[in-house]
């Protein structure tokens, strides 16, 4: 597919056509671009492309075809003019604070995101004289509340981890201009296919590429995506400090992408029969999923997405004993932090994915112990309820 090619293609289309510059071998397949530097004719040639007056590839830390092509699949799915791939969803979380951030500055972020991403602002964005304020993520007066006229960035999940809660992201992001912020949203659970913030009025999407993007579990990786202006400051801050992905990883997510519109579609339908199943069990407190209608969340969610994802996190009666139970006496599920895969994941939040949280962070972001966090895979659905029955019937 032409980058000038003028034709509006769908999802399903962009998602395994874009990006693909062929070589002059003619290669089906993307390529692999397994090389630190990129050769030149002459020495002007070489100067030429340092100094950027001519395109090209210069050294892998920040141009690699491989990549690139990643870059440009992932911007069109999204809808926006640029991205830049990192190491890992951490490192994309932090290209942000390190590209729009100084000492002065404020920070309003969700209370209901990624323990990680929690500890990033608390402990070590503020070691540049950043100021992090932490807010409920459906109350918007919180949001206008907390600004100040320091305030540069707005950072929210939704939907968020693990308990789908659901961000009104036009409002978020109308506070945001009003009060010459950005709003970044971290659309991991979601992906491009089930929700697209840029077209809501977020002003940049990071993703962990870890998870859905992949599919599979196999590799690490991250994203930011954005227009021009703004992702120039985050390839700047990824060109100087290094927290690049690597071109074997690039091509993992390129061929993950291509199967991505599929495998969100069956996630959702999956995880939407699981939470009707687990809303009816007697030794479930509470589901968490915004395809549920009682759930909160749920009008916001329809309006917002085409669907409702992969994760379900639901309550059990009792505390960790009884989690535990639940996690312990599956058969195939597999036990892990992870998520985002083919295969069925399930962990217990309050001493994995946000075990590093005081007490009382995990009490105002509602993780209890005995929540528990499941990524509906693609096995057959009723063998993944038959596998979580066994434990909650022995509770």
């Amino acid at each position: 597919m032409s980058q000038q090619d003028d034709i509006e293609y769908q999802l399903d289309t962009l998602a395994i056509r874009t990006g693909h510059t062929r070589s002059f071998e003619g290669e089906h397949s993307e390529p692999i671009y397994l090389t630190s530097s990129f050769v030149y004719e002459n020495a002007a040639e070489a100067a030429a492309k340092f100094s950027g007056a001519e395109s090209g590839n210069i050294y892998s830390r920040f141009t690699n075809p491989t990549v690139a092509m990643f870059e440009k699949r992932l911007a069109a799915l999204e809808g926006g003019e640029r991205a830049v791939a990192t190491s890992s969803g951490m490192a994309a979380i932090m290209a942000v604070a390190m590209s729009f951030l100084k000492t002065g500055d404020h920070v309003i972020c969700s209370r209901a995101v990624f323990g990680s991403t929690v500890s990033l602002f608390e402990k070590y964005v503020v070691k540049f004289g950043v100021a992090v304020d932490f807010v409920d993520l459906t109350d918007l007066d919180a949001w206008k509340n907390a600004v100040r006229p320091e305030t540069k960035l707005l950072f929210v999940e939704s939907p968020s981890n693990p308990l789908a809660e659901i961000a009104d992201i036009q409002a978020l992001a109308d506070l945001a201009h009003a009060n010459d912020a950005l709003l970044a949203i971290d659309n991991s659970f979601c992906t491009p296919i089930l929700q697209q913030p840029l077209k809501l009025g977020a002003d940049l999407v990071v993703y962990s590429a870890t998870k859905y993007l992949d599919g599979q579990g196999r590799a690490l990786g991250g994203a930011v995506v954005g227009n021009h202006k703004l992702l120039e400051e985050v390839f700047a801050y990824v060109r100087t400090t290094g927290p690049s992905m690597s071109p074997f990883n690039a091509w993992v997510f390129l061929k993950g992408l291509e199967t991505l519109s599929l495998r969100m579609k069956a996630h959702s339908s999956s995880a939407q029969k699981i939470a009707e199943w687990l809303n009816t069990h007697p030794q479930v407190k509470k589901v968490y999923f915004a395809g549920l209608v009682d759930h909160i969340g749920h009008a916001l969610a329809a309006k917002q997405q085409t669907g409702f994802g992969g994760i379900v996190a639901f309550e059990v009666k009792g505390e960790r004993e009884s989690a535990w139970k639940v996690i312990d006496n599956t058969k195939f599920i597999s036990i892990t932090g992870n998520l985002g895969d083919v295969k069925s994941t399930i962990t217990h939040p309050a001493t994995t994915t946000h075990g590093k949280l005081s007490a009382e962070a995990k009490l105002a972001a509602g993780i209890g112990e005995g929540l528990i966090r499941l990524s509906v895979g693609l096995e057959d659905v009723d063998d993944i309820i038959a596998d979580i029955k066994r434990g909650l019937d022995l509770l």
